[in-house]
């Protein structure tokens, strides 16, 4: 709560025409006094000599107050009046003319070193912190001059604020409905710059919106005379440029830097960490060329396979006399499903992949007793080479895809595992044919896009040997219905 006192005093001007005397006429019912903390005095009367205050503390007068000086001819002096409007503010003063010419030469005088401190002090004081001299001989000898100059600049802004969320919801506990976080950033954009003397100089750049580091700088530099043999040393950011193409420089080095002159051999020294790496693009009729390794097992991984063992032990016996390619079968249909990670549902049926189906005895992988293989007379793939097919397609309850766990799980025991001898798969998709290509003389399938580590890759294919038809798997129109696996 504030308090605000006012004080009044009443003044009566006598404008009676009858009266010949002007004069102010006082309420002097006004006894109260205030004291001030900082209390001054007041002119009795206007004393033109006397030294006035120029302290800013001290209020001057107001504009409707104005001073004039008249010359008397009369009595040959000068009349310095202060009037509000018309009316008299203090008693005028009379001054002879050698006082009125020492009043107009101090004066002068006074304004014209008045004016010459107010352009020194803008030449010279530029920054925030003025500049410091240090006497002493030494210390120009040292630094070149007696001057300690640093000029900060920049900005930096700061932003707090508290994020209150609250949600009513009925299954969160009421610790948890409402949570307060307190918000802080800051962005400062620094730059210092300082000097002592005439040969050292600081720079110091900081940004925390610097996209690089590099860009925020920090360099301490000193530069000696022509007649010197120091001539430079450098700490913080440094630069070493070679004018040689054999040996290139370096831009980005943050160390010591020093230039040493002997006579005319000139030795510069950079002890530095390189905080920056060196690119070479090679741009050729327009495109741009860039060298790189691949491993040969790491090309192409995960597109090209064998439907079967078969086909792959004899890939070179069939190749063996080209360019004929003497194979005695030949694939005339086939389907290629993958795991659906592409939601899309066009061509999509719930499938159970075999590792060992129609593989004969050398190349079965599971050592299991579920797997024997029916004849040895069988070698070339079909779902007759081993017991598998029959196996699985006897027990209907395997059509529904949520019962294949439950029933194949018991198989464990004879080390027929899922993951390693199967996989089943849920709504998997089709491969449309251009997504890619098959040899149906060597018995390879070649995707367009590489299979992903959790990707499961599964395959049903017809064709021919020595005119017998083979199948292995079931394909999606041997009349399942789109339910059962």
């Amino acid at each position: 709560m504030s308090w605000i006192v006012f004080v009044r005093a009443n003044f009566y001007y006598n404008n009676h025409p009858t009266l010949s005397n002007q004069s102010f006429i006082a309420d002097t019912n006004i006894t109260d006094t205030v004291d001030l903390q900082f209390p001054f005095n007041d002119q009795d009367e206007y004393e033109f000599f006397e030294e006035k205050k120029t302290s800013p503390l001290f209020l001057g007068n107001p504009d409707n107050i104005t001073e004039s000086v008249e010359y008397d001819p009369e009595t040959n002096t000068y009349v310095v009046t202060q009037k509000v409007g018309s009316f008299d503010y203090r008693s005028s003063t009379r001054m002879t003319a050698e006082e009125y010419q020492s009043y107009q030469f101090e004066q002068s005088v006074r304004d014209y070193w008045r004016q010459r401190s107010k352009g020194d002090a803008g030449n010279v004081q530029t920054g925030l912190f003025p500049s410091l001299r240090l006497g002493g001989e030494t210390f120009d000898k040292i630094f070149g001059s007696n001057v300690i100059d640093i000029v900060p600049m920049g900005s930096a802004e700061l932003i707090f604020g508290v994020n209150i969320n609250e949600v009513d919801n009925p299954i969160l506990s009421e610790n948890l409905k409402k949570t307060t976080t307190f918000d802080f950033q800051e962005k400062i954009t620094m730059e210092v710059k300082g000097s002592v003397g005439d040969k050292i100089k600081l720079g110091i750049r900081y940004d925390t919106e610097a996209t690089f580091d590099f860009e925020n700088q920090t360099k301490l530099e000193y530069v000696g005379k022509e007649d010197e043999i120091i001539k430079r040393i450098e700490a913080g950011n440094v630069t070493l440029p070679l004018p040689g193409s054999l040996i290139t420089g370096s831009q980005s080095l943050f160390g010591v830097k020093t230039e040493l002159q002997f006579g005319n051999l000139t030795v510069t020294g950079v002890f530095s960490q390189q905080k920056g790496e060196t690119k070479v693009i090679n741009v050729k009729g327009g495109a741009q060329s860039q060298t790189f390794e691949v491993r040969a097992d790491e090309y192409e991984a995960n597109k090209h396979f064998f439907l079967s063992h078969y086909f792959k032990d004899n890939y070179d016996k069939i190749l063996a006399n080209l360019p004929v390619v003497m194979s005695p079968y030949n694939i005339t249909r086939i389907e290629v499903w993958v795991t659906n990670k592409q939601s899309n549902f066009e061509e999509n049926r719930n499938i159970l992949a075999l590792l060992d189906l129609a593989e004969n005895r050398e190349n079965i992988f599971a050592s299991s007793s579920i797997i024997n293989p029916i004849t040895a007379v069988i070698q070339n793939p079909s779902n007759g080479t081993n017991e598998l097919y029959n196996k699985i397609t006897a027990i209907e309850a395997l059509r529904d895809i949520n019962q294949i766990q439950n029933i194949l799980r018991p198989w464990s025991v004879n080390n027929f595992q899922s993951g390693q001898d199967y996989e089943k798969i849920e709504n998997a998709r089709m491969l449309k044919p251009n997504e890619y290509t098959f040899n149906d003389k060597l018995g390879f399938i070649s995707l367009n896009v590489a299979l992903n580590s959790d990707e499961v890759l599964a395959v049903a294919y017809e064709y021919f040997y020595n005119g017998d038809r083979f199948q292995v798997g079931e394909f999606s129109t041997d009349g399942i219905s789109g339910e059962n696996v």
